[in-house]
């Protein structure tokens, strides 16, 4: 595969730096560049990578992957397009992966060199250990076959799924976000159980290997129905560990009542906003 590069250095390049080491791909065929000193000398002891400016990273890399804060986007694709106008016309074809919460492929085409091909993508913070999802979408000019490739690389951190670029807002707001959804619902469970009675340290045990354990389950499932709904298999669990009259349907009943499934609607809409106003701003 062709040379690839990481522009920015922060948690989500790290991982996929990571991940990619770990699949095989040479360190030499890697290149990141980090606006920090301090976080570029990190990278550079802790991964054995060259680090450098955007023009020097971006010099013949096959891919180019944009990892940066959405406050950076407009200063770095202004180098990224002068680089690849200065670039020799025979160089590789580079195509550029933002992972740019908010920001659609019309920008980056509108701003790079007319037909260059872009893929959006959305990573998610379990990436960091190995099992996150990414979902990506072609632009205008990328071909199914750099979308695919952009997808194994991507790959190396999770599962990937493709979608249409328009479904990428609701896709920030679920899995994007979902992340930290998740850790406010094990939050609120420890303090429900130290309210109980518990220790603080039990409740946490209980809630975090209790959630590790049903997502196992939820993704045995998953893997093992043959022309069962796939949306189906969280209602049918849920329906297995709740007896009728006992515990369980007494805590949902309080959930329910409490609009459990109002707010998640609600945080996800906000999220789904949030992401789509981003985009505008970009514009």
């Amino acid at each position: 595969m062709a040379r690839i590069a990481i522009i920015g250095g922060g948690n989500m390049g790290a991982a996929l730096l990571s991940g990619l080491i770990r699949a095989g791909h040479p360190v030499k065929d890697l290149v990141v560049s980090e606006k920090s000193a301090s976080r570029a000398e990190y990278l550079a002891q802790t991964y054995s990578v060259r680090v450098g400016s955007v023009p020097d990273a971006v010099e013949n890399a096959g891919f180019v992957i944009l990892a940066v804060k959405h406050s950076d986007v407009d200063s770095v694709i202004v180098e990224l397009a002068a680089a690849a106008a200065d670039a020799d016309r025979d160089s590789v074809e580079q195509v550029l992966v933002s992972a740019v919460a908010g920001v659609t492929t019309a920008y980056f085409e509108a701003r790079l060199t007319a037909g260059s091909p872009v893929i959006r993508v959305m990573p998610n913070t379990p990436a960091l250990v190995g099992f996150g999802i990414s979902a990506l979408a072609a632009g205008r000019f990328a071909t199914p076959a750099q979308l695919a490739e952009a997808a194994e690389l991507f790959r190396c951190v999770g599962k990937t799924l493709t979608i249409p670029e328009d479904q990428m807002d609701a896709v920030t707001a679920v899995s994007g976000s979902g992340p930290a959804y998740f850790f406010l619902f094990i939050e609120a469970l420890v303090d429900a159980g130290v309210a109980s009675g518990l220790t603080r340290a039990v409740a946490t045990d209980l809630a975090v290997q209790t959630m590790a354990g049903s997502a196992e389950m939820l993704m045995e499932r998953l893997e093992s129905s043959t022309g069962v709904r796939p949306d189906t298999t969280a209602v049918e669990l849920r329906a297995e560990v709740t007896s009728p009259g006992g515990t369980t349907a007494a805590g949902l009943r309080e959930l329910e009542r409490g609009g459990l499934r109002a707010a998640v609607a609600a945080a996800v809409e906000a999220a789904k906003t949030r992401s789509e106003l981003l985009g505008t701003t970009s514009e």
